[in-house]
């Protein structure tokens, strides 16, 4: 089965296209080094809850909308040979971008599949 690493953060409106644009560069990285899938989703229907929810998982403030993305790989090993690749890049060198985001507000993980239909 895959192995899937998980991303939520918020982004700030006004930098919504600086993000899709750093986004871009960094899911033709992680595809040319072996990830089946690289996805980025914008919220559409997350309501800020009461005790729990994506908004309040990364503080998100009124200006800023959240980002749920995820990347496939064939397996935990794979992923972890990708990501060495992914990180020696230098194309997503931290000193090449102007982050558009909060990093410290990103809740990030890897996760096994355990069900795939």
């Amino acid at each position: 089965m895959t192995y899937v690493d998980g991303f939520i953060l918020a982004v700030p409106k006004a930098n919504l296209d600086a993000y899709l644009t750093m986004a871009t560069v960094a899911g033709s990285v992680w595809k040319e080094y072996g990830a089946l899938s690289y996805v980025e989703c914008v919220a559409d229907d997350v309501p800020y809850g009461e005790l729990t929810s994506f908004p309040r998982a990364v503080m998100a403030t009124d200006d800023e909308v959240v980002i749920f993305s995820f990347i496939t790989y064939p397996s935990r090993e794979q992923r972890d040979a990708i990501n060495a690749k992914v990180m020696a890049d230098p194309r997503l060198a931290p000193d090449k971008w102007d982050m558009p985001f909060d990093g410290k507000r990103m809740i990030y993980g890897g996760f096994k599949s355990i069900l795939e239909l």
